[in-house]
C-alpha cells in the first residue's frame, strides 16, 4: 500500500515537471509516459485534471493565442497544428466557432503580412498577385482573407 502511494507520488511529480516545463495536452502526457503503469497514469491524469493542471480547453485557448502572436497561419493550418497535438477535433471546432470573428480578422491580417513580406512592400503586378493568391490558397487561407489581403 505504501509502495503504491510512493510510486503514485513519483509519477505525479514526473508528470507535473513535464507539464510545468511547457503546457501539454492529455495525449502528449499519455505518449510521454506510455511505458509506465497505465492504471496509475490514469489516476495521475485524473487527479491533475481535477486540480486543473491538465485542461485541453485551456490548452487550445493558450496555443491559439501563442500562434496568433508568433506566426502567420491560416485557420486551416492553425487547426492542423492543434490536431497534431492530439486535441479532439470537436473541442477545436467549438473554440473556433466561439471565436470566429477574432480568428477571421487574424487570418486576414496574417494574409496581409505574407503579402507584404512577399511583395517587399512594393507595388504588385498581376502575375505576382496571381502567385500570391495561389500561395495563400495552398496554405489554406479562405478566399475572403486572400481577397482582403491582396486588395489592400
Amino acid at each position: 500500500m505504501i509502495e503504491e502511494i510512493v510510486e503514485f507520488d513519483k509519477l505525479k511529480t514526473k508528470v507535473l515537471k513535464y507539464i510545468m516545463y511547457k503546457k501539454r495536452t492529455e495525449r502528449e502526457i499519455r505518449q510521454k509516459f506510455a511505458e509506465t503503469d497505465q492504471d496509475m497514469l490514469e489516476e495521475v491524469i485524473e487527479n491533475l485534471k481535477e486540480l486543473e493542471y491538465i485542461d485541453d480547453n485551456v490548452y487550445v485557448d493558450k496555443a491559439v493565442k501563442e500562434f496568433m502572436r508568433l506566426k502567420n497561419l491560416s485557420l486551416k493550418e492553425l487547426k492542423y497544428k492543434l490536431l497534431a497535438k492530439g486535441l479532439n477535433s470537436s473541442l477545436i471546432q467549438d473554440y473556433m466557432d466561439k471565436n470566429s470573428e477574432e480568428l477571421c480578422e487574424y487570418e486576414v491580417e496574417s494574409a496581409k503580412n505574407i503579402v507584404l513580406k512577399k511583395s517587399k512592400g512594393g507595388p504588385i503586378d498581376s502575375d505576382t498577385m496571381q502567385e500570391l493568391s495561389e500561395y495563400l490558397n495552398k496554405k489554406g487561407y479562405k478566399a475572403e482573407a486572400i481577397k482582403g489581403a491582396i486588395d489592400e
